[in-house]
């Protein structure tokens, strides 16, 4: 059911449209309705080596054409480079398992996660009341030193010098 096909997409006269801020973004596009005209698909899905092809020079300077190999499956087209491998996306179904605990179980997980977030907001408070008074006593230090007024004045310091 999925269909195979190689492509070589002209892209210079699509993104020659554009201005040159905007080539590379205009060149992806250009794939897109290439591929849903080609193809008939109503999603594109392009491949990470081809992205990285396009965006390789930068958004001023896409390439001027390229080879591309197309799978479509359903209504979704997967666009890739010819010598890459197509990406996989993988479904990840997680089932979740309930377990039915006693009310009394619940009631003392719910306490020990209490008790621990209340023993970080205590150790958060009492790390910050420390900083504080670091600030304040580094504070009173500075001050005891002697200004760079007092020691030009020659109170403090003098050479007798004056």
């Amino acid at each position: 059911m999925a269909d195979e096909k190689i492509y070589t997409i002209p892209l210079r006269k699509y993104f020659l449209r554009a201005p040159k801020y905007k080539r590379t973004e205009r060149a992806i596009n250009a794939i897109r309705e290439f591929l849903m005209r080609h193809t008939k698909a109503e999603q594109v899905k392009i491949g990470k080596y081809l992205n990285l092809e396009m965006w390789k020079h930068g958004r001023k300077n896409p390439p001027s054409k390229i080879k591309i190999k197309v799978l479509k499956q359903d209504n979704i087209a997967k666009v890739e480079l010819i010598d890459m491998p197509f990406e996989e996306i993988k479904k990840v179904e997680e089932e979740k398992i309930k377990i039915k605990l006693p009310f009394t179980k619940k009631e003392e997980v719910k306490e020990e996660i209490k008790t621990e977030e209340e023993k970080e907001k205590k150790e958060v408070l009492e790390h910050a009341k420390l900083e504080k008074k670091e600030r304040k006593t580094k504070a009173f230090i500075d001050k005891t030193k002697p200004t760079q007024e007092q020691k030009r004045a020659g109170i403090i310091g003098s050479t007798g010098k004056k």
